[in-house]
């Protein structure tokens, strides 16, 4: 039953869980910051020009990242962190930003469902019986990232299903 205790200790979580977020999201803009203002940008920038390396190739790397990432960070550290780095070089390589944005949002998707810190797992964790365990969970889940893997690579190798979709 709802009473004032209830509703005190859910404002603290609420408060708890919010200061974190601001936390993460004020830690990362001060590194995307610091980054930009040493200069981090134009030395990495310089680094890849200097490295040779295809948009295709840059974009594979960058891919690879954000995807290992996401089995450790959260998606919104990633975009705070590594989309302010990455989107100037792959603007000034001629790469169409939305369909970088769109890309990454598909990768990030698969940070929802990676161990160990798949959101989506420990939801499903919580409304499953006791007897599937968590094992079970990373197993089951396998398919739908392979899934997104493969969407992926369709729109990064035939750009235009993403604009017939969005356009159509």
């Amino acid at each position: 039953r709802f009473n004032f205790d209830i509703l005190q200790a859910v404002n603290r979580e609420t408060l708890h869980l919010t200061s974190m977020v601001f936390l993460i999201l004020l830690g990362a803009g001060t590194f995307s910051l610091v980054f930009r203002e040493l200069g981090g940008d134009h030395y990495l920038e310089g680094l890849i020009l200097e490295a040779n390396l295809s948009p295709g190739l840059f974009l594979l790397l960058v891919m690879i990242a954000v995807f290992i990432a996401g089995f450790f960070i959260d998606f919104i550290e990633i975009i705070f962190i590594i989309v302010p780095v990455v989107a100037p070089l792959f603007a000034a390589m001629g790469v169409d930003l939305i369909w970088l944005g769109i890309l990454l949002a598909l990768n990030l998707q698969t940070s929802f469902l990676t161990p160990p810190f798949g959101f989506s797992l420990f939801y499903l964790k919580g409304v499953v019986p006791p007897q599937v365990t968590t094992a079970h969970l990373y197993r089951g889940i396998i398919p739908f990232i392979v899934i997104q893997l493969l969407v992926l690579a369709l729109i990064v190798l035939y750009p235009e299903i993403l604009y017939w979709v969005a356009f159509e």
